[in-house]
């Protein structure tokens, strides 16, 4: 990976919390607790703590927690979506045992170490012998691998039962897109739900691609080449005369007559930046002319933005031109 990572302070999450908008879809919300191969929420003692997560961003492709995990023993559960653990902060003195699909695994919960858990599966017992301190866990529904059959020509009815079920691996497409799934969750940007959209597309391809029981499908079309032209003109019309909006990859990808993951990588060649980032960056363009005009308060700016706060949009807006938004307000009037 390029670029390094440290332990992320507590109080940074809780701090984005207080700026989240309650109300978002979570994938895995439609459990009685929530429940993962590291730990099951609800029991007394808890072996598991919340530290961060995606609710209130509005995700719909994916859910996303941050969490710590306690020394105990927790009974078994069934994930109704795919689960993938990113330990994010490790032990390397402890070890992570489960039961699941008939077999018994065991590994340690070192930093950048990975579990995945298909859809269905039941595991008996987990156990942790040391503390993991944070743990990045991310569903993936169901629907986003039977979303994905045509591209890679499955012919199974229910894909995502068929992920493998493995421990303690290593995988650097996964550990690079679960750090840049973190970063948003701190840093929302201006088109974090389109990115999030994008990122579990590609979690969910990289998934069947290296971890399908049923051996690595062939996508339908490679995406070697970007967009032609009549086609990227036709989307960056679409995006210029509907920035404003809540456009999704799904709406983008149909203009351009493409499945939105296909469409988001022919993008990327064509354009240089995802479609996530192009649209951030018109939308901070946007609200920069918003500011120099006057006209409407911080917040309304944010939101027109899409923004989930002031102070989220607050944050970003400085990091793009070190400078708050009042601040540059006050340079342009």
């Amino acid at each position: 990976m390029s670029r390094s990572w440290e332990p992320l302070d507590v109080k940074q999450y809780r701090s984005w919390n207080d700026d989240a908008v309650d109300g978002a879809f979570v994938a895995s919300r439609d459990r009685e607790v929530m429940q993962s191969p590291m730990g099951v929420v609800g029991t007394n003692p808890p072996t598991s703590a919340l530290l961060a997560s995606s609710a209130g961003l509005g995700w719909s492709t994916m859910s996303a927690e941050l969490r710590s995990h306690a020394v105990g023993e927790t009974p078994g559960n069934v994930l109704k979506d795919v689960e993938i653990c990113l330990v994010i902060a490790g032990n390397d003195d402890g070890l992570v045992r489960r039961t699941g699909a008939g077999t018994y695994q065991e590994a340690s919960p070192k930093t950048g170490a990975i579990w995945l858990s298909p859809a269905g599966i039941a595991d008996s017992e987990i156990a942790i012998t040391a503390p993991i301190p944070q743990t990045l866990h991310l569903y993936l529904p169901t629907a986003l691998f039977d979303d994905l059959k045509d591209d890679f020509n499955l012919p199974v009815v229910a894909p995502a039962h068929s992920i493998r079920y493995v421990t303690g691996i290593r995988d650097e497409v996964i550990q690079h897109i679960g750090f840049s799934i973190l970063s948003e969750l701190t840093s929302e940007t201006a088109a974090s739900r389109m990115y999030v959209k994008a990122a579990s597309l590609t979690l969910a391809a990289r998934l069947l691609q290296k971890y399908f029981d049923g051996g690595p499908p062939a996508a339908t079309d490679s995406s070697a080449s970007g967009l032609d032209n009549v086609r990227l003109r036709r989307v960056l019309e679409h995006i210029s005369g509907n920035v404003g909006d809540d456009l999704t990859l799904a709406d983008l990808a149909e203009v351009a007559g493409y499945s939105p993951f296909h469409f988001a990588r022919k993008f990327t060649l064509s354009m240089g930046v995802s479609p996530h980032r192009y649209i951030a960056r018109m939308r901070l363009e946007s609200a920069m002319a918003e500011l120099a005009v006057g006209k409407q308060s911080l917040a309304q700016i944010a939101l027109n933005a899409h923004f989930s706060s002031q102070a989220s949009f607050t944050r970003a807006f400085h990091r793009a031109t070190g400078m708050t938004p009042k601040e540059y307000q006050r340079s342009r009037l």
